[in-house]
C-alpha cells in the first residue's frame, strides 16, 4: 500500500513499462560537456535510480556543431563518442533504471559564432546573432538529429527526448517571432511546423525500438509565440510521426514570465497539461513546480496528466521517489526553487548542484560515510549551516548536540520563509527538523550558550554556526521610533506603516520590498499570480495576456548607496523576476543615494543632482524638499522621503564571538555560515559549508 497510489501506479511508454509514473526530467549539469566527467555522470544518474527513479533523461546534446549550446558542449555526433556514453548507461541499467539522451539543437540560443536560426535574428539573451538557415542546412540537421538517434541508440540508450520547447531550435521554427520564411519551411503555421514534424519522424525511422519522447512548448510566453490550436495541431502530427510520449515545456528562455522560481505556485501549468492530453492518445508528463509527492498525486488522480517530469526535485534528494513509496514524503529535502546553485550555475558554465544538497554533482568526491572515530560535537546556531552541519554529522555516527538561542529552529530561512513567493523554503526546515529526530541529534532550543559551559561540556570539537546580526549603519536618528530593523518587522515585533523607506537594496532589501508590498498573509494562489504576470489560457498566442498585479497596500522606496542598477548583484536567473515584481507593485527605487538623517520629516538623502528620481520626487511627494546646492565635484540636491517606517537592510555583521575565547581554552573550533563571512547572506555556502565540515571531522 502506498499513499500515493496514482504515482505508483505502472505505466507503459511505447517499449518501455515503468513501476512508477516520475521522469527523472533533464537537466544540463556541466558533466555533459566533457567525456572525462562522464564517470561523475554516471554516478549521478546512478544514485537516483537507486533512489527509485525508473526513467532518466540526460542533458541535452547537439546532434550537429552548430547546435551546441557553447564552445566545446556536449553533442552526440560520432561512434567514437557513442561508445564513451556507455559508461553513464551501463551505470543506470545496472542500477535498475531506463534513460533517454536528450537532443538539443539551440538555434539562435547557441553562445558562439556559427548560430544558426529559421530566420537571421539575434535572442535577447545572446550577445551572438544567428544565420539563417539555408535548405541545405534544414535537410542536414534533420538528417543529424536521425544519425544521433541511431548513435544513441547503439550508446545504450533506451531512447531520445527531442528538445522542442524552451525556444530551441525546434520551437524557433513553430512562431512567426524567429521564423519569417516563405518556403517550404514557413509562412503559415502548417508549414512552420512542418521542421519538427520531419524531424520528430526521421528520429522515429533511424531507431525504431527505441522510445521516442517529445519536449513540447505548451505555452511559449512570448509575444508572436503559438497559439493554442497551433500548439494543438502540432502535437496531433508529433503523435502521428511516432512520438511515444510527451514531456512537457513552458516558456521560452527570454519570456518575461516566470515559470520555475519558488514564486511561481506549485503546478501552475498542469490546466494546460490537460488541455494538451486531450489532444493525443499517447501518455503525457506534467512539468514545472512539482516537487512534492502529494501535488504529483493530486495531478494526476485529478486526470491532468500520466506522468509528472520533475528536475531540480532530483538534486535536492535523489531518494525523493522512495521516500514518496515509503509514505515517508517528511522526510525528503525538498527542491526550494532557488536556482542558486542549479540553473544559475549552469547559466555561468559551471556545475549544476544544489543550495539544500551540496553532495548533487558530486556524489563522487563529497561522500558522508560512517566516521571511524565517533565524536562528541557541539553545534552552536540552528541557522541553515548549523542545521546541515549537525544533521551530516549525525548521519556519520558522530554524538551531535544542537544549541540554539531562539526557541525555534532555522535562522534566516525561519525568517525568509515569511516573504511572499519563498513560502518554500519551510519545506526545508521541516526536512532539517525531521533529520535532527532521525540521527538523534540532541537539541537545545532557547538556549544561549556561554564559552564556560561548551568547555565544561567536554566536547571534541565546536561548531560555530551562530550566524549575523544586523548591521546599523551610523547616520543620526536611528533611535527614532519609526526605525525597524528587518528581524523586528519579518519576526513582526514592529507593525510598518503605510508608507515606507527600505535603507539597502541588496537581497535582504529586496525581500523586504516584496513583504511590505504584499497583503499581511500573502498566499500563493494561482489566479492572482496568473494575474500579475499576464499568464492566461485559451488562444492568445503565446499564452499571454494583459497584467494586472494586485496593487501594494503601501507605498514604498527601495533606496541604497551603490549607483549602480538595483538588484544587479541578485541571482542571475532569479533577479529580473525579483525587479520585475516590485516594479508591478509601484516601487520606487533610488540609487546613488546618501543617507543624511531620520526624524520626525522622514529619511533624508542627498542623491545627484542628475538623477532621474530628483525630478521625480520633487513632482509627486507632498512635502519633499527639493533645493541644488553646488559643492565638490558632484551637484548634489536635499530630498526627504515623507515616510512613516524606515527599515534598516543595510547588511549584516557576522556572530562569532565565542570563537577567540574558545579557541584560547585550547578548543577545537569551527566557524561556518553566516558567523564566517557575513557579507549578503548566503544559504548556498552555508550549508555547504556544513556539509563539507562534516564530511572532514
Amino acid at each position: 500500500m502506498t499513499a500515493y497510489p496514482h504515482l505508483f501506479t505502472p505505466v507503459t511508454l511505447g517499449c518501455l513499462t515503468l513501476p512508477n509514473r516520475v521522469i527523472m526530467g533533464s537537466m544540463h549539469t556541466g558533466m555533459e560537456d566533457e567525456p572525462e566527467q562522464f564517470p561523475e555522470l554516471a554516478a549521478y544518474f546512478a544514485e537516483r535510480v537507486r533512489g527509485g527513479a525508473a526513467l532518466v533523461v540526460t542533458g541535452g546534446f547537439s546532434p550537429d556543431e552548430t547546435g551546441v549550446l557553447y564552445p566545446g558542449g556536449g553533442s552526440l555526433t560520432t561512434t567514437e563518442q557513442a561508445t564513451r556514453h556507455r559508461t553513464v548507461t551501463d551505470a543506470v541499467h545496472q542500477a535498475g533504471g531506463k534513460i533517454l539522451l536528450q537532443l538539443l539543437h539551440a538555434g539562435r540560443y547557441a553562445a558562439h559564432p556559427d548560430a544558426v536560426a529559421p530566420s537571421a535574428s539575434q535572442a535577447p539573451i545572446n550577445r551572438y546573432p544567428a544565420a539563417e538557415m539555408t535548405p541545405q542546412q534544414i535537410t542536414d540537421t534533420i538528417e543529424s538529429f536521425a544519425r544521433a538517434a541511431t548513435l544513441a541508440q547503439e550508446a545504450g540508450y533506451d531512447g531520445v527526448e527531442i528538445m522542442g520547447s524552451e525556444g530551441y531550435l525546434l520551437n524557433q521554427f513553430l512562431v512567426e517571432r524567429t521564423n519569417q520564411r516563405a518556403d517550404e519551411w514557413g509562412g503559415d503555421a502548417e508549414r512552420r511546423r512542418r521542421f519538427p514534424v520531419v524531424v520528430a519522424r526521421a528520429v522515429r525511422a533511424a531507431a525504431p525500438d527505441s522510445l521516442v519522447m517529445y519536449r513540447i512548448s505548451l505555452q511559449d510566453l512570448v509575444d508572436g509565440g503559438q497559439a493554442w490550436p497551433e500548439v494543438a495541431a502540432l502535437a496531433r502530427e508529433l503523435e502521428t510521426a511516432g512520438v511515444d510520449v510527451f514531456n512537457t515545456g513552458i516558456g521560452w528562455h527570454e519570456a518575461r514570465v516566470p515559470t520555475i522560481v519558488t514564486s511561481v505556485p506549485r503546478a501552475a501549468f498542469t490546466e494546460v497539461t490537460a488541455a494538451l492530453r486531450a489532444e493525443v492518445k499517447v501518455p503525457v508528463a506534467a512539468s514545472n513546480r512539482i516537487n512534492m509527492p502529494q501535488t504529483a498525486e493530486a495531478i494526476l488522480a485529478d486526470g491532468q496528466a500520466d506522468l509528472v517530469s520533475m528536475a531540480r526535485p532530483f538534486l535536492a534528494d535523489p531518494q525523493w521517489v522512495a521516500k514518496a513509496g515509503e509514505d515517508r514524503a517528511d522526510e525528503i529535502n525538498t527542491c526550494i526553487a532557488c536556482n542558486q546553485a542549479c540553473l544559475d550555475h549552469t547559466f555561468a558554465h559551471k556545475r549544476a548542484t544544489c543550495l539544500v544538497n551540496p553532495r548533487a554533482g558530486h556524489e563522487t568526491t563529497l561522500t558522508l560515510g560512517p566516521t571511524r572515530t565517533v565524536k562528541r560535537i557541539a553545534v552552536v546556531g540552528a541557522g541553515p549551516a548549523g542545521l546541515s552541519c549537525a544533521v551530516a554529522l549525525a548521519q556519520r555516527g558522530h554524538r551531535v548536540e544542537l544549541f540554539e538561542a531562539r526557541d525555534h529552529l532555522g535562522g534566516q530561512f525561519a525568517l525568509a520563509q515569511r516573504i511572499p513567493g519563498k513560502e518554500e523554503f519551510s519545506e526545508t526546515i521541516r526536512y532539517f527538523t525531521r533529520q535532527l529526530e532521525l540521527t538523534g541529534v540532541t537539541v537545545h532550543l532557547s538556549t544561549q550558550v556561554d564559552a564556560d559551559q561548551l568547555v565544561s561540556g567536554g566536547f571534541d570539537d565546536v561548531v560555530l554556526a551562530t550566524g549575523v546580526a544586523p548591521r546599523v549603519p551610523s547616520i543620526p536618528g536611528l533611535d527614532h521610533p519609526c526605525v525597524i530593523t528587518y528581524p523586528q518587522l519579518l519576526n513582526g515585533e514592529r507593525e510598518p506603516g503605510a508608507r515606507v523607506a527600505v535603507m539597502g537594496a541588496g537581497g535582504i532589501g529586496v525581500d523586504v520590498s516584496e513583504f511590505l508590498t504584499h497583503a499581511t498573509s500573502p498566499t500563493l494562489d494561482l489566479p492572482s499570480w496568473q494575474s500579475e504576470w499576464g499568464v492566461t489560457g485559451g488562444n492568445a498566442p503565446g499564452g499571454l495576456g494583459p497584467t494586472s498585479p494586485e496593487p501594494s497596500p503601501r507605498q514604498v522606496f527601495l533606496v541604497q548607496r551603490r549607483s549602480t542598477a538595483i538588484g544587479k548583484d541578485l541571482g542571475l536567473t532569479t533577479g529580473w523576476v525579483h525587479r520585475a515584481s516590485l516594479k508591478h507593485k509601484g516601487v520606487r527605487m533610488i540609487s546613488a543615494a546618501t543617507y543624511e538623517r531620520i526624524d520626525d520629516d522622514g529619511l533624508h538623502l542627498t542623491l545627484p543632482a542628475d538623477s532621474p528620481a530628483v525630478q521625480e520626487l520633487s513632482g509627486r511627494l507632498d512635502g519633499a524638499d527639493v533645493a541644488d546646492h553646488g559643492g565638490g565635484t558632484e551637484r548634489r540636491v536635499p530630498v526627504v522621503l515623507p515616510v512613516d517606517s524606515v527599515i534598516i537592510c543595510a547588511g549584516q555583521v557576522s556572530r562569532n564571538e565565542l570563537a577567540a575565547p574558545l579557541r584560547e581554552r585550547g578548543v577545537s573550533v569551527h566557524v561556518i555560515g553566516g558567523a564566517d563571512v557575513a557579507a549578503e547572506l548566503d544559504a548556498k555556502r552555508a550549508i555547504n559549508q556544513g556539509t563539507r565540515l562534516a564530511a572532514e571531522l
